[in-house]
């Protein structure tokens, strides 16, 4: 230590330098102990939202709202800037823009919201979510105008109206322009080159029409004369907005102008048989100018082996599956669309089935001699009413009496059924009854089903065999379900599930069987409950359905918690672990085996219910490690895992450092100041030092040094200065506690140099000009000169002497700072503006500062206004100052309260004539006060042989942050 203080003793006895003063003082920080008195430092999340893509513009709606306006197909990139501590972390999401888009569908966990080619759709209100865990969390929104212009689409319709009591007609014409856009598209109408409006022409209206989808304008050509025949144009445009171009559509009214007509060459109902090759054939019978045909298939696609020649539509070797709508349109834009459709039906039986119907006035469920028997049969079929059913008895068709009768259409039966009715059932009526269903004159299978009617016809009784009323079986395995049904006819059984109203395995809610069994393979805890199997009422008898109940109960391995768990203890002291069952089937431990490290424990001698616990006496270095807890129900294991040390937590780095990083401009070297709090210092034993590791991006060596800790408390902020990084190369930094105990989880982040940037809402970055957007100003169009951006080394060689700044604020030659020119052309009274980016107000109070130079014995005037964005406008000067001030950068600090969103403007001013240049540097915007006592009226930095001495502000942060900071400008 005492060799570095002499050699600071050294330094400062080479008097006039100040250069060497500033070493001195960082060298002495370097020795200071890395920890700081600042407190209280978690603080809860805060957010601001920019956009860094393809956007027209951003504008304030009104104060509290801003709205990113961007083109359809551009890229949407929306940024969350966040502060606070612990780091943040992001979510976005959106509201819905269209009754089509779902609120989650964006949710995104990054601080970058980016969609390559945004559509309409995808417009609305975006949120970004910040939250820490401290505090509320921060929750922004901006919304999300999409700009678009379809293209128009024009529609001509006509009228022709009698007029009585002359012997001539009216005909009306209306042209109707319909556009889809954002914003509203404005309409312009043309006859020829010729610009249409309301007044012009007694014979023309336009007007906006009611109950239209899209934007429409109509232009009516009332009573039409011979001059009315011409082309007619409909222009819409969007004036411009984010570039987009006007569109148009044109169309040529003549006097034979007329909608479409069609005639088709088959029936509008077709019937076909399967695999007939057919031809339909739709002609044009009108409409000028041509129209275009299109046919199409409902519902689906058209099918693939159909082929469409103009108006004619074949359909080879068509199949079942053809069958449908087909839709011949044709379009002119004349009227409205001409369409003609056929349904086209292809033959098909499927499904035939009966029902036994036994008295129903009696309310009997049996067959008896004496009451009244009905026999139903039907099949699906297309068409179902052309199906021909036909009875037999025993072989023979059947012959109808009195006691026989047929019967169609039964109200209580599903349509075009057909039943047989048997009055006073007779001995003799027993049988074997066929019902033969059949298409006649049409290559397609019959079907038929067959009943026998006897004394051994009896309806159905349903049960579960013994012991399979609840069946057990284990998760993943197959499981079968029973019910028995004996009657004659037997009928198919119908399986559901009772207790949950869920689909079963299949995806259906029923499932039919012919055995009665039901078979589920590789079942899951989801299937758990209640079944019922019924008999069905076709292929039976039509009665009350018979039904029964199984109970499935699918045994699964335990759910435990924590699945995993990393627990923190100092030195010597104890901690319990406890392995806890959530869910399981059957839900008991049956066993538990407790590992550390891969090797099997003594077995606890206490077993609970539904967990598990072991209890380490003492953590040490010994005990520290991995003990895995599997617990078991008979079924299957399940295992929860503990992390045992008294390692020290990661650090949590503090991001709301200024950053970009600070710069020596002369030595090309800048310095970071690391900042960091201890995650949950009191967990463990008290942190000893940190391990410190730099290592540049671009090289593998790492340098490493200790940070010695004195005090530790949670919240406590600590710091240590990153001294000659190079500029512009990027560090990665890794941060590991030490307590006691040993090395902790260590904290990793990259360190970037940058040039400072304004993004367009109050920060504490200061712009100092030395990138070519300067930091978003823009200059005015509406003054009479711009601000230029220039250093000392690209400045004009001939400019006027004894004015003006030889550099920048840091006297370096590569320094850039803004700059007016008083020479010719300029005059008396020229004013040159530079307009900064739109800032959200989000404090009460703000303090611009700057530092400006206003050297020479013409100076005119400099002015700083701030510009209020409301419904309008609002400039106010706040600050101004005139004449020759010195060659010398002097810092201004203007405090004002904006009521909402603001901008702020350097109006610099020529004065009397060309000795009358002015410059201006590193402005910042913060939020509060303005400081409260500064040296003087303003704060002077000579220049670089000025003679006058250097001086620094007094620190207004804290004081080793602050100190540093200022050294280091």
């Amino acid at each position: 230590m005492l060799p570095g203080l002499f050699w600071l003793l050294f330094l400062a006895g080479d008097e006039g330098s100040a250069v060497k003063m500033e070493m001195i003082c960082f060298l002495f920080l370097s020795l200071v102990p890395a920890y700081s008195r600042a407190q209280g430092v978690y603080a809860p999340a805060q957010a601001q939202i920019i956009h860094a893509g393809q956007a027209c513009v951003v504008k304030e709606d009104n104060i509290s709202e801003r709205v990113y306006t961007i083109r359809e197909g551009d890229m949407l990139v929306l940024q969350c800037l966040v502060t606070g501590h612990p780091r943040p972390q992001v979510r976005w999401t959106k509201t819905a823009g269209s009754a089509s888009d779902k609120f989650q569908e964006t949710s995104v966990l990054n601080e970058t919201l980016r969609i390559e080619k945004i559509q309409r759709l995808q417009g609305g209100r975006y949120y970004c979510k910040a939250e820490n865990g401290v505090g509320v969390p921060a929750i922004k929104s901006i919304r999300v105008d999409v700009q678009y212009l379809d293209e128009p689409v024009l529609t001509v319709h006509q009228t022709i109206s009698d007029v009585r009591g002359s012997f001539y007609q009216e005909k009306t014409v209306f042209l109707r322009c319909t556009v889809n856009s954002n914003p509203p598209a404005r309409f312009i109408w043309k006859r020829g080159a010729e610009t249409l409006s309301h007044s012009q022409d007694n014979g023309v209206d336009i007007y906006e029409p009611l109950y239209t989808q899209g934007e429409t304008k109509v232009l009516k050509l009332k009573n039409l004369r011979p001059q009315d025949y011409a082309s007619y144009t409909c222009q819409v445009s969007v004036r411009n907005v984010c570039s987009i171009p006007d569109k148009s559509i044109t169309f040529q009214l003549t006097n034979t102008t007329a909608p479409p007509a069609l005639k088709l060459s088959v029936n509008e109902t077709l019937v076909v048989n399967p695999g007939d090759n057919i031809t339909m054939q739709c002609s044009l019978i009108g409409g000028d100018p041509q129209p275009e045909v299109v046919w199409s298939h409902s519902p689906g696609p058209m099918p693939p082996n159909s082929l469409v020649q103009g108006g004619n539509l074949s359909i080879w070797r068509i199949h079942v599956e053809d069958s449908g709508y087909y839709n011949c349109t044709a379009i002119n834009n004349v009227g409205n669309p001409a369409k003609k459709t056929v349904n086209l039906l292809v033959r098909s039986m499927k499904n035939a089935t009966f029902q036994i119907t036994p008295d129903v006035i009696k309310e009997s469920e049996s067959i008896q001699l004496g009451q009244d028997l009905k026999l139903s049969c039907h099949v699906d079929a297309v068409p179902q009413e052309k199906v021909v059913y036909s009875w037999y008895k025993n072989g023979k068709p059947a012959r109808f009496s009195d006691r026989l009768l047929i019967t169609r259409n039964d109200p209580e039966l599903p349509p075009v059924t057909c039943s047989l009715e048997i009055i006073d059932l007779r001995f003799s009526d027993y049988g074997t009854y066929l019902c033969v269903a059949t298409f006649q004159g049409a290559p397609v299978p019959d079907l038929s089903v067959e009943v026998n009617i006897s004394s051994e016809t009896v309806p159905p009784t349903i049960s579960v065999p013994k012991g399979q009323s609840t069946i057990t079986v284990r998760e993943g395995s197959r499981a079968e379900l029973q019910c028995d049904v004996r009657g004659k006819p037997k009928p198919p059984i119908i399986w559901s599930r009772v207790d949950k109203e869920t689909p079963m395995p299949s995806g259906t809610m029923t499932v039919e069987t012919y055995d009665g069994k039901l078979r589920l393979e590789s079942v899951n805890r989801e299937m758990s409950g209640t079944y019922k199997c019924q008999t069905a009422r076709y292929n039976g008898f039509n009665i009350r359905p018979r039904e029964a109940l199984v109970q499935l109960n699918v045994q699964f391995p335990p759910m435990v918690e924590p699945a995993f768990q990393d627990v923190r203890q100092g030195m010597g002291r104890s901690v319990t672990l406890r392995c806890t069952m959530l869910k399981g089937s059957p839900m008991k431990v049956a066993t538990s085996v407790w590992r550390f490290n891969g090797t099997l424990l003594a077995q606890p001698l206490a077993e609970q219910q539904d967990y598990s616990e072991l209890k380490v006496d003492s953590v040490s270095r010994e005990t520290s490690g991995s003990y895995e807890c599997s617990i078991s129900n008979d079924v299957g294991v399940s295992t929860c895992l503990f992390q045992v040390s008294a390692k020290a937590y990661s650090p949590e780095f503090y991001y709301d450092t200024p950053n970009p990083t600070l710069s020596q401009k002369q030595s090309k070297n800048y310095s970071y100041i690391l900042q960091w709090t201890q995650k949950e210092p009191d967990a463990v034993d008290p942190i000893l030092k940190y391990r410190l590791e730099v290592r540049q991006l671009a090289q593998r060596s790492t340098i490493q040094t200790f940070i010695p800790v004195q005090k530790m408390e949670k919240g406590l902020l600590l710091e240590h200065i990153l001294p000659n990084l190079k500029v512009p190369q990027s560090y990665e930094v890794r941060l590991t506690p030490i307590t006691s105990f040993g090395a902790g989880d260590m904290a990793a982040r990259i360190i970037r140099y940058m040039e400072p940037i304004n993004y367009p809402n109050p920060t504490d970055n200061t712009c100092r000009f030395e990138d070519e957007k300067i930091c978003g100003f823009v200059q005015d169009k509406m003054d009479n000169f711009d601000w230029t951006r220039q250093n000392a080394l690209t400045q004009n060689p001939k400019r006027t002497v004894n004015t003006g700044p030889p550099a920048d604020i840091s006297g370096t030659p590569e320094g850039y700072y803004m700059f007016i020119e008083a020479s010719r052309p300029r005059v008396t009274g020229d004013k040159a503006r530079l307009i900064s980016p739109l800032y959200n107000i989000t404090a009460k109070y703000y303090c611009v500062s700057f530092y400006y130079h206003m050297y020479g014995k013409h100076i005119g005037s400099l002015n700083l206004l701030v510009r209020v964005r409301n419904k309008r406008a609002i400039d106010t000067q706040v600050w101004s100052l005139s004449g020759n001030r010195g060659n010398m950068w002097q810092q201004a600090h203007v405090p004002i309260n904006p009521p909402g969103p603001f901008q702020i403007i350097f109006e610099g001013v020529r004065g009397t004539s060309y000795e009358g240049d002015i410059a201006i540097d590193d402005v910042t915007l913060k939020k509060g006060d303005c400081p409260r006592k500064p040296i003087g009226p303003n704060k002077a930095v000579a220049l670089p042989g000025s003679g006058v001495p250097v001086l620094h502000s007094p620190c207004l942060c804290g004081p080793l942050t602050f100190f540093l900071y200022m050294l280091l400008r």
